[in-house]
């Protein structure tokens, strides 16, 4: 319920009575090259034979490389040529165990496909805390629609920090969030949906 100032109580509570840690940009070098180069690059900037780069969200040492992923230096989703080889990860994830036990949810944004993913992403088994995951999916996926209606899909995620995050530091409520569309932009979303998108997601 909003107050005369038109805040949330309940939203507050939950802001305040928790510590929030946000990396809005997570791998600078490559964030940086879609600005000089190509605007769809999406890897790291490190260099590998001929090739430049590394998927960093398929570069996380719990079952690494296993599935989604490509150990071809070339492909758009290399996995690196070890778990925890790219810096930006690694210190990412150092970062993570320094507050073991205390982390008690953790989000990974990403485009696109408007979907709320859980682990697992190497195997199709369910991870034993999948129910209470999922039903936090779905609560998501139910708020997302609020705003304008957008329909979200909560499904397993493909190989992703999320494995990591719930795996290696047993960190429940652990997701990989693909925002908007489901394609008609792709990564190219048009300016007037990144506010709503924000508002939305929330």
């Amino acid at each position: 319920m909003l107050d005369r100032y038109g805040i949330d109580a309940k939203i507050t509570d939950i802001v305040d009575s928790y510590t929030w840690y946000i990396i809005p940009v997570f791998n600078v070098d490559g964030y940086e090259y879609t600005w000089t180069t190509n605007r769809n690059w999406r890897k790291t900037r490190s260099k590998h034979g001929a090739c430049y780069g590394v998927d960093p969200n398929r570069n996380w040492d719990y079952e690494w490389c296993k599935e989604g992923a490509s150990k071809e230096p070339c492909s758009d989703t290399y996995c690196g040529p070890s778990a925890f080889s790219e810096v930006e990860v690694k210190a990412v994830a150092d970062f993570i165990t320094a507050q073991k036990g205390t982390i008690k949810a953790f989000i990974d944004f990403h485009s696109f496909s408007q979907l709320w993913m859980t682990p697992w992403g190497w195997t199709k088994k369910l991870p034993t805390d999948y129910e209470d995951q999922n039903a936090g999916a779905k609560a998501a996926c139910d708020a997302l629609q609020v705003d304008y209606g957008t329909k979200y899909e909560h499904d397993v995620a493909s190989g992703s920090s999320a494995d990591w995050t719930y795996g290696a530091e047993k960190v429940k409520y652990s997701y990989g969030v693909e925002l908007r569309d489901k394609g008609q932009y792709g990564f190219l979303l048009p300016a007037k949906e990144i506010i709503p998108s924000g508002k939305e997601t929330k």
